[in-house]
């Protein structure tokens, strides 16, 4: 089995909005900072207004967080580019207001601190998980947090163009207090998403169980020769039997979405005693139309990308999440053979994806053996990421 490959482009629509909001960084801080009414000869125009301006700017520039998302998950263009520069941006965007408004001295150091040792922590286990080819995955706390930082800053914001005459009054005024209990909240939630991120990294850090330990499982049974077809059965019943029982510890329920298996993934989760409590069905998807008609694959997805390829398998694992209801659901779609080659997709090629409620990962394998040796590797591989999701670690290692 090959090594995943990942072709994309890289200026899709959704990374050129991640590039200009990084370019706007300086247009905001210029806004907050810089005597800009001067500049321009509005000597009329007030510290207040001018700290609406640079609130509005701010927002302006968070809102294009929620486009590039967009973009880049209606479009099926999600790619490694957007994914490393996307949160970076973020942290860009609140790092310079926040470093801003110690400089306009309307917010005191120390909760800078907080959240920007956040930020370095994380990005440093993030470092060490990336090198080990794991990915942690974000919680609700992480995007909470964010939310409630963005609102702190446009309150401080706001709150540092007005004119008080002393600090009793600032204590007594509504937007100081309201700008103080969001940022507190904010700080809470740093916290506790930092902590919550050094939990489910524990094994990379020397805490817990031993990582070989947890990776062993993988390993066992053994991955056999492609055309030892009865020791791949063998294979896919032992994993089977392994991905029921983690759903099960996890209390979560699965689906699957099937092109080239034609419901082997589905027949070997409730072949398993007991599957009926975490398996709540599949779709054999096996045509395009049966992709788009029951699935909800975008047309454009399917004649721009093709069925076999990382837009589909995605659209096909959410699908099926979101239809039967699942809390996480495994997708396939690939050429088996022993026909049915293209350019740049041979017999073998298959992607594979995992939906969650954080989300969707995609891989792109490459077996050998005939076809009923690609289809046995896809359903094992598949097994395993059921497993591995359920665990909580990374679908695909």
């Amino acid at each position: 089995m090959s090594a995943p490959v990942s072709a994309e482009r890289l200026w899709t629509p959704a990374n050129v909005v991640t590039v200009v909001r990084i370019c706007l960084v300086p247009a905001f801080v210029v806004a907050l900072l810089s005597p800009w009414p001067q500049w321009m000869g509005l000597v009329d125009f007030s510290d207040q207004a001018k700290s609406l301006v640079a609130a509005g700017v701010f927002i302006l520039i968070s809102c294009t967080d929620w486009v590039d998302g967009y973009l880049a998950r209606s479009r099926g263009e999600v790619t490694d580019f957007g994914k490393f520069m996307d949160p970076l941006a973020d942290k860009i965007l609140v790092a310079a207001a926040l470093l801003a408004l110690v400089e306009l001295q309307a917010l005191p150091s120390w909760p800078v601190l907080i959240i920007l040792a956040r930020e370095f922590i994380v990005s440093g286990v993030r470092m060490v998980a990336a090198s080990r080819g794991e990915v942690i995955a974000a919680s609700w706390y992480g995007k909470a947090k964010t939310v409630f930082q963005i609102v702190a800053i446009v309150l401080f914001i706001v709150k540092d163009g007005l004119e008080l005459p002393d600090a009793a009054a600032a204590m007594g005024s509504p937007l100081y207090v309201t700008s103080w209990a969001v940022m507190v909240v904010a700080l809470v939630l740093t916290i506790v998403s930092m902590a919550d991120y050094l939990a489910k990294a524990r094994h990379l850090l020397g805490f817990g169980a031993p990582r070989g330990k947890a990776e062993a499982a993988d390993a066992e049974p053994a991955r056999p020769e492609a055309a030892d077809a009865e020791a791949l059965e063998a294979r896919v019943g032992a994993l089977a039997t392994q991905a029921v029982a983690a759903l099960e510890a996890a209390g979560l329920t699965a689906a699957c979405a099937e092109s080239l298996t034609g419901g082997l993934i589905a027949g070997a989760l409730t072949a398993v005693p007991g599957s009926s409590a975490v398996v709540r069905g599949g779709v054999v998807s096996y045509a395009a139309e049966a992709k788009r008609d029951v699935l909800g694959v975008s047309s454009r997805a399917l004649d721009e990308a093709g069925v076999v390829s990382e837009p589909v398998a995605r659209q096909m694992a959410e699908g099926a999440r979101e239809r039967l209801r699942a809390d996480v659901a495994v997708a396939v779609t690939g050429i088996a053979g022993p026909g049915g080659a293209e350019p740049g997709k041979p017999v073998g090629t298959v992607w594979m994806a995992v939906a969650e409620a954080e989300g969707s990962a995609a891989r792109l394998f490459c077996f050998e053996g005939d076809r009923q040796a690609v289809r046995l590797q896809t359903v094992a591989e598949a097994l395993i990421a059921l497993r591995r999701a359920a665990e909580g670690r990374a679908p695909f290692c």
